[in-house]
């Protein structure tokens, strides 16, 4: 066992890995939410919709992969990743405010979702060089490899921890969506229908 977390020996890498992990698990939770809230909230669970926003939060870190790739090669990574983490943030505290006051619309999330995967482009290049930093050559494989075990725990968290209600829904403008349910008649014997009074 320790030489499987031999890298958390460095006070840095600690304090980065704790971190990360959080960001990863707020960041997966937001893209999540972003999701149920325009399949179930503003629109009627239009498939369309839906996938819009996964094509804006991801679609950046292909179209800007040139971009990201020279930034996270001759900026400074540690005030590119205090940047694109406040970034994050700030994105996330303001689609919150505007979900919890009642105000949100389908665009909005267009936007922050555009915004985010524009974002997370320079994030996710400079997050995974910036742990060569951390530690040293000799631990470098290992950290890298916890590296990726934080970011596929945090998906994996995400998963758990957002839930959507099955009952009770409704719509982003007040309106109650509800839905009508059919129960099945009971069936009677031959003998229980000639005693029914006609």
């Amino acid at each position: 066992m320790k030489g499987t977390f031999r890298s958390l020996n460095s006070f840095n890498y600690r304090v980065w890995a704790g971190g990360a992990l959080v960001s990863n698990v707020g960041t997966w939770m937001q893209r999540t939410a972003q999701d149920w809230i325009v399949l179930t909230q503003l629109t009627r669970n239009n498939a369309t919709a839906v996938g819009v926003v996964m094509a804006l939060q991801f679609g950046p870190q292909l179209l800007l992969l040139p971009l990201t790739g020279f930034a996270a090669d001759h900026l400074d990574r540690r005030k590119l990743l205090l940047a694109t983490q406040a970034a994050m943030g700030a994105l996330a505290f303001g689609l919150g405010i505007l979900t919890v006051a009642g105000f949100v619309r389908l665009w909005h999330v267009y936007a922050f979702a555009f915004l985010l995967g524009c974002v997370t482009a320079f994030d996710s290049p400079a997050r995974h060089t910036f742990v060569a930093e951390l530690v040293g050559e000799a631990d470098l494989a290992n950290a890298v490899a916890l590296n990726s075990t934080s970011f596929n725990a945090a998906r994996s968290a995400r998963i758990r921890s957002t839930s959507a209600p099955s009952s009770g829904r409704s719509t982003a403008r007040g309106r109650p969506r509800t839905r009508s349910r059919t129960w099945p008649r009971p069936r009677t014997s031959p003998r229980d229908r000639s005693t029914i009074p006609t």
